[in-house]
């Protein structure tokens, strides 16, 4: 599954699941158990952490290419130069002791890191996320929240391939556009993971829209689709691109977590109801573990729901309950 979306985002809200198991029962089922995730980074290493998000590891060479090159940014490169005993230390620490989490590693450093932001003298923080970026520590696993580092040697596969930046981003863009289906060509740049996929695929037109899409040939060729209801977390790769599923879908989503209560229409974390091939609606609810209740706040409907629909959906309530471990359902 991760390899077909190429990445699991990393978010700590929990106000169901955390993201990084939420897709995987939206999209699995009930049999997915959150052991198989960490089984898989951990273990078998068939995955791997970076950057907040989870990737197949077959791609590390991709998200490697030009790693000599960062950080790019020349004041961290600056500080990086004047801290390089401090880079040392960390690097000759993990290979004796590692996996180590980052309060467990000394803060040498002889001139802090200064920001306006959070990072502001978080030394060992900001030196792990550097040689994170050039390749030479890797996150090994997590303890609870806390990422755990070790040398890359002992978390990457032996005889990694690294191609050129060019050569990465050109296949980068054919994943994406894999797992995508159809995407823009060009558009605005966001960080982390861009929704565009230059010039890979088959251009393709979508009525009621302007300006070029790529399609990718595959899913020309693909099988007939077999609908099903699901609960998507709002960072599916399905709608985590807003603008993209209101073009494509006509379905509006904002995530409003961070929005003052009075001013949500949806709710804190309303997961975006899929039915068959269409975004029907959201779902507002919330665990409460204690109570051992999955609490449904509001079930906003986009399309009046059929009474097909309404118990379709009520099905993947159930199917979602029974997964978290609550005992009950209570409808507001």
């Amino acid at each position: 599954m991760v390899h077909d979306l190429t990445l699991l985002q990393i978010d700590p809200t929990a106000a169901i699941a955390p993201n990084a198991d939420l897709v995987p029962w939206s999209r699995l089922g009930a049999s997915y158990e959150p052991g198989q995730l960490r089984h898989a980074l951990e273990v078998d290493r068939t995955l791997f952490e970076y950057n907040a998000l989870i990737r197949p590891t077959s791609d590390v060479g991709l998200y490697l290419a030009g790693a000599a090159e960062q950080p790019t940014w020349e004041r961290a490169r600056d500080w990086m130069r004047k801290n390089d005993g401090f880079r040392r230390d960390i690097l000759e620490l993990l290979g004796e002791r590692g996996p180590l989490l980052s309060r467990d590693i000394p803060d040498t450093a002889t001139e802090p890191w200064q920001s306006t932001g959070w990072s502001n003298a978080r030394n060992v923080t900001k030196m792990l996320d550097c040689l994170i970026a050039r390749g030479e520590v890797a996150i090994s696993g997590r303890v609870g929240r806390q990422r755990t580092w070790d040398l890359p040697e002992r978390v990457y596969p032996a005889g990694l391939v690294v191609p050129s930046v060019e050569e990465a981003a050109r296949q980068k863009n054919e994943r994406r556009l894999q797992s995508l289906g159809i995407a823009r060509a060009t558009g605005t740049e966001v960080p982390v993971e861009p929704w565009i996929v230059g010039l890979v695929g088959e251009p393709a037109t979508v009525e009621g829209t302007t300006g070029e899409w790529r399609v990718d040939p595959a899913a020309l060729e693909a099988p007939d689709f077999e609908p099903r209801t699901a609960l998507l977390s709002p960072f599916d790769r399905l709608i985590h691109n807003r603008g993209r599923a209101e073009e494509l879908f006509g379905f509006e989503y904002t995530l409003e977590m961070y929005k003052p209560a009075a001013q949500r229409r949806w709710g804190y974390f309303a997961l975006p109801i899929l039915h068959g091939d269409q975004l029907v609606g959201k779902l507002d609810a919330t665990a409460d573990r204690k109570a051992s209740v999955l609490r449904v706040h509001a079930i906003h409907e986009d399309i009046t729901f059929t009474n097909k629909t309404r118990k379709a959906v009520e099905g993947e309530l159930a199917s979602l309950a029974k997964w978290i471990g609550l005992a009950t359902i209570e409808l507001a």
